[in-house]
């Protein structure tokens, strides 16, 4: 594929495969964690009975409810990014990729939209299900400053229309979704009707009343470590070993873009998603910096990393990785892969029975 083919193909939204499965797992039940569309099925994207995107690895393919007998499990937990929105197909993961360098087990423990909480929620509703547990990695961070941004609105929207349209906003939030772009253009006499129609209101509340991005940053970074600092005593007594690495963001990562990259931050800047206008105005290098700072600060014990400054170690950092600001396509979600599994030494692991000692990215 050419450079100019490359670049039009990321221009696009998200393949129907994706875009059909977020939506579909925008519904849910009371009482019930959010999770995707169990038993899913397309070329692209497949998930179990429980709403869990599949694995591949030795020829075998395995999820949280489909663990093919596996003493040992490890875990990738996150949002979309850990879920691998952008792969070719299930066998091209993070995960995947995880479970083909290491020779072990990696399931997706993962949801789009789940910040901190959420995501310990969907370890604690699914712990029972599990055996004996390596390593737990949670690739994260984003989601949680994102929905920072609209809880001062949400508690302070006195106007009903305006509280339920903000309530719309958040109900409906989709990481990194990006607007469908029209397929042909318009008819000379679908043009007119348009123009003569009632004009209708904006399909999202206007966000000017957000808090500021240094507050934000503030309160999801003190989030995510007293929710680390919950995992930290919940995984205590077994042999388990915590790390959490901030998830890549791509004007957090790269100076200079390639062109396939160019062409595709082009295009979200005329379709940004609602992903995007949440975190637009967080992506000074500074504000990134203090961000993982004050998470590695209020972690506690648990081994904080970075991957925003880890992946311009991967040979393939030069290349096209990115399909949107938070996603990767094939070749990023290996290098992402290739990077944990040096990181933390996964490709050496003798199964030691004991909890890998706390280590801090100086």
């Amino acid at each position: 594929m050419t450079v100019i083919d490359t670049a039009s193909a990321l221009a696009q939204p998200l393949p129907d495969d994706y875009q059909r499965f977020l939506r579909l797992g925008s519904r849910r039940a009371p009482q019930t964690l959010y999770v995707h569309e169990r038993g899913y099925r397309s070329a692209t994207i497949n998930t179990d009975a429980l709403g869990m995107r599949y694995s591949h690895g030795a020829g075998k393919r395995f999820s949280l409810a489909e663990r093919g007998g596996a003493a040992r499990v490890n875990l990738l937990v996150g949002g979309s990014t850990a879920l691998g929105i952008g792969a070719s197909g299930d066998a091209h993961t993070v995960a995947s990729y995880l479970s083909q360098l290491t020779g072990e087990t990696w399931l997706s423990l993962a949801g789009c939209g789940l910040n901190a909480t959420q995501e310990l929620l969907m370890f604690l509703t699914h712990q029972h299900r599990l055996g004996q547990i390596g390593h737990v990695v949670l690739l994260s961070g984003l989601n949680t400053l994102a929905q920072e941004a609209l809880v001062e609105i949400l508690a302070g929207a006195e106007d009903p229309p305006r509280a339920q349209a903000y309530q719309d906003f958040l109900n409906r939030f989709n990481e990194g979704v990006q607007a469908c772009l029209p397929e042909r253009q318009a008819s000379l006499w679908q043009r007119l009707r348009q123009a003569l129609a009632p004009r209708q209101g904006e399909q999202w509340p206007a966000l000017e009343a957000l808090p500021s991005p240094e507050k934000r940053l503030i309160r999801a970074a003190d989030s995510i470590g007293r929710t680390l600092c919950q995992w930290d005593r919940l995984l205590a007594d077994g042999h388990a070993a915590l790390t959490f690495i901030l998830q890549p963001l791509l004007p957090w990562c790269r100076d200079t873009l390639p062109a396939g990259e160019q062409a595709m931050l082009d295009t979200l800047e005329r379709h940004p998603s609602n992903f995007d206008r949440l975190l637009g105005d967080t992506y000074e290098a500074p504000l990134h910096q203090a961000f993982f700072r004050r998470i590695r600060n209020q972690a506690g014990p648990v081994p904080c990393y970075d991957m925003n400054c880890m992946l311009g170690s991967s040979p393939a950092f030069a290349d096209t990785l990115f399909v949107d600001r938070l996603h990767f396509n094939d070749q990023g979600n290996k290098a992402l892969a290739k990077v944990i599994t040096a990181k933390l030494g996964l490709a050496q692991e003798k199964y030691e029975h004991c909890r890998t000692p706390s280590v801090k990215l100086v």
